[in-house]
């Protein structure tokens, strides 16, 4: 089998998990756990699979899942601070349950609001709930949420991290065929390091960086 190279670091990686359909590599360096890029869907293909998701915005459950992030944004910002939902998919639960609240929340979705002069801006929060874990090239992905967030403004985060809690090749969050890389704690403080993040913290069911 040949070599890989993570997504994330471009370190080499060995084999982590292989069964029919799930092939991971693991990096010694940042601790990402990733599929090889040519078992990734085609792009009409990942797109088919996002939109058989059944994302109502008024489904109760749905904005229970997602309560975390929005309450934490809440917390921490007000109606006059602008906001981005990356990634919002084909039901932008996150901006309207904020916007009910008065705030400013745009919308981008490569799929579904490919608008890319909303990537040009400046926001003081992004969320990006479930949707880390998809990203083909993460650390370009990460430079350009970096980069769009004033100072002192955060990004919210929703994925589930891997903490040995079960055998991987046991654990569900691997079988989505476009989660394609899974982090670690330790994956998330290389991303805050070399991006020079102020800091990185989990908590309430998600992931906090602050500019």
């Amino acid at each position: 089998m040949k070599q890989e190279f993570c997504l994330l670091c471009n370190e080499s990686a060995t084999v982590f998990c292989e069964k029919p359909n799930h092939l991971f590599y693991k990096c010694d360096n940042c601790q990402g756990i990733f599929r090889p890029k040519h078992t990734f869907f085609d792009t009409s293909s990942e797109k088919k699979h996002y939109e058989q998701h059944n994302n109502n915005v008024n489904d109760l459950g749905y904005q229970k899942f997602v309560e975390p992030l929005v309450n934490a944004i809440l917390k921490d910002f007000s109606p006059n601070d602008k906001g981005l939902d990356f990634g919002s998919g084909t039901g932008p639960v996150i901006s309207k349950m904020l916007h009910e609240k008065g705030y400013q929340v745009e919308n981008y979705d490569i799929f579904f609001e490919n608008v890319p002069e909303k990537l040009t801006q400046k926001y003081n929060y992004i969320s990006c709930c479930e949707v880390m874990e998809h990203f083909h090239e993460p650390l370009k992905e990460f430079k350009l949420l970096h980069s769009m967030l004033l100072p002192n403004g955060k990004l919210y985060c929703k994925t589930e991290l891997f903490q040995n809690q079960i055998p991987f090749e046991n654990w569900y969050y691997k079988n989505d065929l476009t989660h394609v890389f899974i982090y670690q704690e330790t994956t998330l403080h290389w991303i805050h390091k070399l991006l020079n993040f102020k800091k990185v913290e989990v908590r309430d069911k998600i992931i906090l960086f602050e500019k």
